[in-house]
């Protein structure tokens, strides 16, 4: 396997750069800065920590992966995606846990762009990840109606699954603050209807803007104090954090690599996916192994500085091309902002109303919920209905790691066979109709089958799913022939356990006194065959090119015999 040679996009784009394009660059990152910033106080609360660690990861995040990655206009940070998982392993393991995680995640995206492995991650079924975005987009919703209704649950700790949650939240509907509702409904109505005024300017941060100073206004002149703002659950610190090194052990490492594994599978798609659709709209081709060496090392150094999960953000990345993004220097840019409103704005974070966030976060959950594509994918084959729903349900109930796991598995299941109902096995014992072959050379109008032979033609892969079932075939036939001839030339590979299902079959059939013959074997399968050995047991001369020397072959045989 070749090594990747690594080339990040903003060294090739700085070759013909420009004040046009610095300009364009400018003014593209300061509005995705802006963009970013009520999403990252979002993410970083919804996920468990604490709003500035949203935006450090937003800031550092955001900043390598614009200078390292493999595309022009991907803007990352913080996702929505990630909040399921970030908030698990907090309840599980910590803040400390969740440091180990990420580096690990971090580490193994570096290995699958090094490895030249992006590629492989674009064959991951739709239906699983249309599936795990849904049940994503649901669960965010679900940890979300605390701070919507204002519940209080009395000292009682809210659980961390789906069931238990709502089980939480219909024990303590009595507790229902009907100001902290109507602060999240108005939030989402003015999120909902910027977008027809302005396209430039994001609902989330309007809102944000005016909601705060209307509850501010409440709270200051109208003696109302029950509605929740960042200030009164966290402590804020306007400046970038020490780097800190975790403390590792192999117990941390080993509980931590299934979720590590998570993070860095979750990663790799939304990143790979997000500037995919940026391709589409800017005329580009990104470098997909690139992108994941520049994830993987954002990854790593974010937890140093206490920052979460981050990978390509799509609802910013569009934000960028839509503003005249031009080059990595716009997410460049956007990263100097947020540290800027870090340093000198952060302070008033703390009178954003939590019911707003949610707000936010429900409009975010809408738009990754993709109810539409969910809606069309129900109109699809029963396999794919089969793991949309599976891995659905998992993220919801369960969670991501064994939604992922589980839907990959029987999506395997479910391909292999489909492979398997498209391979053909065929057996002809009378005659062959050359006009319907391809490796025929001959000007008979057809082809004998000599008494005491047969033909087994078989027409797909031959892996493990299809030997047994080549087996079968013959036991039905219950007939001992004097040879068998079987035409391979349909089959594109073979596995070991096609080359061990051959094997038995030959010595088998050589207890028996029957004789072996492959007719057509291409060039690919022949190497494998080769290699394991079993030429030796079955002779060169058994090995033919075409079902005319196949059939001669066989005529030698019986006469010998």
């Amino acid at each position: 396997m070749k090594v990747l040679e690594f080339k990040p996009k903003l060294y090739a784009t700085l070759k013909n750069y420009s004040k046009e394009l610095f300009v364009a660059d400018l003014m593209a990152g300061i509005i995705v800065g802006i963009v970013a910033l009520p999403l990252a106080i979002a993410f970083g609360i919804a996920s468990g920590v604490s709003p500035e660690k949203g935006i450090v990861t937003a800031i550092i995040a955001g900043f390598l992966i614009s200078l390292l990655g493999g595309s022009k206009v991907q803007i990352g940070g913080p996702t929505g995606a990630f909040i399921v998982i970030i908030y698990g392993i907090i309840q599980q393991y910590g803040e400390s846990g969740l440091i180990v995680a990420t580096l690990m995640a971090g580490v193994m995206l570096v290995l699958l762009g090094v490895f030249k492995l992006g590629a492989v991650i674009k064959f991951i079924p739709y239906p699983i990840i249309v599936g795990f975005t849904s049940g994503i987009a649901v669960t965010i919703f679900t940890t979300q109606i605390a701070d919507i209704f204002g519940l209080t649950f009395g000292g009682e700790k809210v659980p961390g699954d789906f069931v238990g949650k709502w089980m939480i939240y219909f024990r303590h509907l009595d507790s229902i603050n009907w100001w902290n509702t109507l602060v999240s409904i108005v939030s989402i109505f003015i999120i909902a209807v910027t977008p027809r005024f302005s396209k430039k300017i994001p609902g989330s941060l309007i809102a944000i803007i005016v909601v705060t100073v209307a509850v501010w206004l409440m709270k200051v002149y109208g003696g109302i104090d029950s509605i929740d703002t960042i200030g009164d659950r966290f402590s804020i610190r306007a400046e970038l954090p020490d780097a800190v090194l975790p403390a590792l052990d192999w117990e941390a490492v080993r509980e931590l690599f299934p979720v590590a594994v998570t993070i860095a599978v979750l990663g790799a798609i939304e990143s790979l996916l997000s500037a995919t659709v940026a391709d589409g709209m800017i005329g580009d081709k990104h470098d997909s192994n690139t992108e994941l060496i520049a994830q993987g090392i954002a990854n790593m150094t974010t937890p140093l500085f206490g920052g979460i999960p981050a990978t390509g953000a799509i609802a910013r990345t569009m934000a960028n091309i839509n503003n005249g993004g031009k080059s990595p220097v716009a997410g460049m840019v956007h990263a100097v902002v947020l540290l800027l409103i870090l340093l000198f704005l952060m302070p008033l974070a703390q009178y954003i109303p939590m019911a707003c966030l949610a707000g936010v976060l429900v409009i975010v959950s809408y738009n990754m919920s993709g109810w539409r594509t969910f809606k069309a994918l129900m109109k699809s084959p029963k396999s794919d209905i089969t793991v949309l729903l599976i891995t659905f349900f998992l993220t919801v109930i369960f969670d991501l790691t064994i939604a992922i796991e589980i839907g990959l598995v029987i999506a395997c299941v479910l391909f292999m066979r489909r492979v398997m109902e498209t391979t053909e096995i065929s057996v002809i014992k009378d005659e062959i109709d050359p006009n319907a072959e391809s490796d025929i050379s001959t000007h008979e109008e057809h082809l004998i089958i000599p008494e005491g032979v047969e033909v087994y033609e078989i027409n797909g892969p031959y892996f493990f799913g299809i030997a047994t079932k080549f087996e079968e075939t013959m036991a039905q036939l219950g007939d001992r022939p004097k040879v068998r001839i079987i035409r391979m030339r349909k089959v594109p590979f073979i596995d070991s356990t096609g080359v061990h299902n051959l094997t038995s079959l030959c010595r088998m059939s050589q207890k028996e006194k029957i004789t072996i013959i492959l007719s057509g074997v291409n060039g690919k399968v022949h190497k494998v065959l080769e290699k394991s050995g079993f030429y030796e047991l079955l002779g060169e001369e058994n090995i033919c090119p075409n079902i005319n020397v196949a059939l001669e072959r066989a005529e030698e045989r019986l006469n010998s015999d």
